[in-house]
C-alpha cells in the first residue's frame, strides 16, 4: 500500500504515513548560497534542537560525512540531471548506490528521492523516473537494504490535474499510475511536496490568504461531508484521493485520514 511523505513550505517537511503509525518532522538542508554554515554546523544545529529528520536534494560527501553516526533520518535525493543516466544502465545505478549509500554506512538513509519534481514539471525526463526507480530499487536489493531503504520520487501538487474539492483529486499524467504501483509494490511512500502558499499566489482571487496560512476562524471549503480550514489539509486529502483512484492507498486510509477534516465540520 503506497502512502504519502509530505512537504510543507518554509522548508519544514512532515513525513506522514497511513494512520496508526509514527510522524516525523524534520528539515530541508538546501545547500545553495553563499557563507554557508560547515555541515558539521548544521548537524550539530538539528541535533541540538532536537530535528531527527534531514533532506537533502544530491548525496553531498561533506553533508554525508557529517551525518555519519548522527542517527539523522535521511532523506537523500537522485538529482533530475542523474535521471537518465541510471535509467539506461543498471551498472550506474549499483555504482550510484555503492558509492553514495553503502559507502557511507554510519548515515541513517530512510528515503532515495529519485527525482524532485519531474512530473510533469519537465516531461523531456518523465519518462525516465519509473526505470531509474526500478534499476536504484534493484541496487538497493542487491546491497540488502531494501528493508532499511525505500526508493520514491518527490512530486509537487502540480502532479494533481485535479485539487479541487478535494474528493475529486486525480493526478495529471498517466505515468503516476504506474509509478504508484511500483511504489505500492515496494511499500514505499510518496513524497509529496506541498506549497499552499504558492497555490495562493497563483490564484488569490479565490484563495483566501488565511486558508493558505493556516490562520482562517472556520472551515472555507465544503466537500460533501468534510470541511477545510486550511489549505494544506485540503491538498493532502486531494493527494490522498488520487493515489486511491490509482490503486496507491485503500477506500478505508482515505477515509481514515479524511476524519480529521469531518471532526472539524462537527
Amino acid at each position: 500500500m503506497a502512502e504519502l511523505c509530505l512537504y510543507s513550505i518554509a522548508l519544514i517537511f512532515f513525513l506522514v504515513t497511513v494512520p496508526n503509525s509514527v510522524h516525523g518532522i524534520g528539515v530541508c538542508y538546501g545547500r545553495h548560497g553563499n557563507n554557508l554554515p560547515l555541515p558539521s554546523e548544521v548537524v550539530a544545529l538539528y541535533r541540538s534542537n532536537g530535528i531527527t529528520n534531514m533532506r537533502i536534494y544530491s548525496p553531498d560527501q561533506d553533508v554525508l560525512q557529517a551525518l555519519s553516526g548522527s542517527n539523522i533520518q535521511l532523506i537523500v535525493g537522485l538529482p533530475n540531471e542523474n535521471l537518465q543516466s541510471i535509467a539506461s544502465d543498471q551498472s550506474a545505478a549499483n555504482d550510484w548506490v555503492q558509492n553514495k549509500i553503502v559507502a557511507f554506512s554510519g548515515v541513517a538513509f530512510r528515503y532515495i528521492a529519485v527525482g524532485n519534481e519531474v512530473i510533469p514539471e519537465n516531461p523531456n525526463l518523465a519518462q525516465y523516473v519509473l526505470p531509474a526507480m526500478q534499476n536504484i530499487q534493484n541496487a538497493i536489493n542487491a546491497a540488502g537494504l531494501q528493508s532499511q531503504i525505500k526508493v520514491s520520487t518527490a512530486v509537487s501538487g502540480n502532479a494533481l490535474g485535479q485539487s479541487y474539492p478535494p474528493s475529486a483529486g486525480a493526478f495529471a499524467s498517466d505515468s503516476m499510475g504506474s509509478i504508484v504501483q511500483f511504489l505500492a509494490s515496494n511499500q514505499a511512500p510518496l513524497l509529496f511536496n506541498v506549497y499552499p502558499y504558492f497555490s495562493y499566489a497563483g490564484d488569490s482571487a479565490e484563495i483566501p490568504l488565511d486558508y493558505a496560512l493556516f490562520t482562517s476562524d472556520g472551515a472555507v471549503v465544503h466537500d460533501g461531508p468534510f470541511d477545510y480550514q486550511n489549505l494544506f489539509d485540503a491538498m493532502v486529502d486531494a493527494a490522498y484521493v488520487a493515489l486511491e483512484k490509482v490503486g496507491g492507498v485503500g477506500s478505508e486510509s482515505t477515509k481514515s485520514h479524511r476524519q480529521k477534516a469531518k471532526r472539524e465540520k462537527q
